[in-house]
């Protein structure tokens, strides 16, 4: 998405240079040289080169009518190719947010759908009970999700269309994309001299300056504290990137500022459903050092005697046995599941325990739920359990 044309940022004193790549950058010099050999010397240089959508290593990731989703190009590129070709089936490698975000779009313009997915269940990050259900809303929307497959190759086949090789058969689709994750794009980076962190992304202070001098790194290219695991980690989202730009710039211009961190906030839709993640899962909790344990409590998204429709709401806890601290939540439903991620994604931020979280003041209306919330309920339920 555009946030701000070439001649918005002109009109405030910056100027922008489209389709100009960068060959090098020399730090000794203080100089970036462009492709076509011009030099353009600085004083303080940003690297914010992002980060690029994984394409696996088998033959025919490069045919025609295989794409990537990762921006707005390529998004144009995939509604161009449907509408030129008439695209009827299109098969989608991946089952993370884009790639179910991509399966709804799909089908809103009736393309028949098909997920291929190497594990069992779509949306790893989410518990398997959330996924289950991720699983039947999309049946009940006519996407088939073929799980336990991996991409062994694709190949045009005879009468035109894509062929995909899989561990588990061979599919056919007018189209293709594969939504596998991105990584973050560090050549720039690591030829300028600047040290990467341990997760493969650029390494940064708090004040987001690389290991050069007069560098900074920003956006999905470099890592980002991790306030709940207490480590640094690479994420890609769009709310980090804008404030660590903001945080860089502050520096920059003579204002200390230091990046606080993340508590890693996540949502998305899939037809009727919204999710949201926060903080540690499990697996993560325990690498981090800590004794995890968790409950799903189900509930609904407004007042029980308003439900008419019998919506749920599911949202699963994630504490520390031995200081009752509240590590992470997950939630799941027809409404109200972002709004209980927010909520408990301030908590991490302040590092509140299950004890803080279960009588915390929540605005009340039946509206939008009961006296005592889902999240109180979620709370005193994983309390009892750490007793």
């Amino acid at each position: 998405m555009i946030a701000r044309t070439p001649e918005k940022f002109e009109e405030t004193g910056i100027r922008v240079r489209l389709h100009t790549p960068v060959d090098e950058i020399d730090t000794r010099a203080g100089e970036v040289r462009l492709a076509g050999g011009e030099r353009l010397p600085y004083d303080t240089l940003v690297v914010a080169t992002g980060a690029a959508a994984v394409t696996p290593a088998v033959e025919g990731v490069d045919h025609a009518g295989v794409f990537v989703l990762r921006n707005l190009r390529d998004a144009q590129d995939i509604k161009a190719y449907i509408r030129e070709k008439g695209c009827r089936k299109a098969l989608i490698v991946g089952a993370g947010f884009i790639a179910m975000e991509m399966s709804e779009g799909l089908a809103a313009i009736g393309v028949e759908t098909e997920i291929v997915y190497r594990g069992k269940l779509p949306v790893r990050r989410w518990d398997p009970e959330f996924g289950t259900m991720v699983l039947s809303e999309l049946e009940r929307h006519h996407v088939s999700f073929l799980p336990e497959r991996d991409l062994e190759g694709i190949e045009r086949g005879a009468d035109g269309r894509l062929r995909m090789h899989t561990s588990g058969g061979t599919l056919e689709g007018d189209i293709i994309v594969l939504a596998l994750g991105v990584r973050p794009d560090t050549n720039m980076a690591r030829q300028a001299g600047c040290a990467l962190g341990e997760t493969g992304a650029v390494g940064v202070d708090e004040h987001l300056r690389t290991s050069q001098e007069g560098v900074y790194a920003v956006g999905d290219c470099c890592e980002a504290f991790d306030r709940v695991a207490g480590r640094w980690v690479h994420v890609s989202m769009g709310d980090v990137a804008n404030k660590q730009g903001r945080i860089a710039g502050r520096n920059i211009a003579g204002m200390a500022a230091s990046f606080p961190g993340i508590v890693g906030a996540q949502s998305f839709k899939i037809f009727d459903l919204e999710l949201g993640a926060t903080g540690l899962d499990e697996e993560r909790a325990r690498g981090a050092g800590f004794d995890p344990a968790s409950t799903i409590v189900w509930g609904s998204p407004i007042a029980g005697s308003l439900n008419i429709e019998k919506k749920k709401l599911g949202l699963k806890l994630v504490a520390d046995t031995r200081t009752g601290r509240l590590l992470g939540a997950q939630a799941i439903g027809h409404g109200g599941a972002v709004g209980r991620i927010n909520a408990l994604s301030a908590c991490l931020w302040a590092g509140m325990t299950l004890e803080d979280v279960a009588f915390m003041d929540l605005a009340y209306a039946p509206p939008f739920g009961g006296a005592w919330d889902l999240v109180h309920i979620g709370a005193q339920v994983l309390q009892k359990k750490l007793t």
